[in-house]
């Protein structure tokens, strides 16, 4: 059990029957009346965001949040196929629930398969990315002092901003949880 004295960003409780994690938590103390703690949390099944504020000695159950590691397979229709590297059982995913975070993803890639009592809700892909530069517009000359970009499409279909001196056939690294591009690829 945890108290809500000792919420922290990124835990996941249960919370009235429903899985949610923490996003922003803030301790408060007026000057008349008692402390509480303000906070907003996201349903991680639903996605829905919620403010709501406890008393700093309410207690709420952890929640078992399994993250295991899986290679992707491939797409085919709606379903996206996963393997455990572990025992070789492979799952398929729907595609509403896999979201948008398989954009930056190749085949045979390993990504975290977020569930909760045995249900899927989330995919966690890797925090960086290495893709190759599909299709861009050549780079040109002028004023760049101001970090101008221009869009590229990278070989999972993604469309990244890119540095005007990224040309097609580069390799750059992607930050998956921003979707902006970071560096080239060595």
């Amino acid at each position: 059990m945890i108290s809500a004295g000792d919420f922290k960003n990124g835990i996941t409780l249960e919370i009235d029957g429903n899985v949610v994690q923490i996003v922003e938590f803030q301790h408060v103390k007026p000057g008349k009346g008692a402390a509480f703690v303000r906070t907003k949390y996201k349903n991680v099944i639903t996605g829905a965001v919620l403010e709501k504020s406890f008393r700093p000695t309410e207690k709420f159950p952890q929640a078992r949040i399994e993250r295991t590691d899986m290679q992707y397979l491939y797409q085919d229709g709606d379903l996206y196929y996963f393997m455990n590297n572990e025992t070789y059982d492979q799952i398929g995913i729907q595609s509403d629930v896999v979201g948008s975070s398989m954009k930056f993803v190749k085949e045979n890639e390993v990504v975290k398969v977020c569930s909760h009592n045995g249900s899927v809700y989330a995919i966690e892909p890797p925090v960086s990315v290495e893709l190759t530069v599909t299709e861009t517009e050549p780079g040109f000359k002028g004023d760049t002092a101001q970090g101008a970009t221009k869009p590229a499409t990278v070989e999972t279909g993604a469309v990244v901003n890119v540095p005007l001196f990224i040309e097609q056939g580069e390799r750059i690294k992607i930050d998956t949880r921003t979707g902006e591009y970071t560096s080239r690829a060595n």
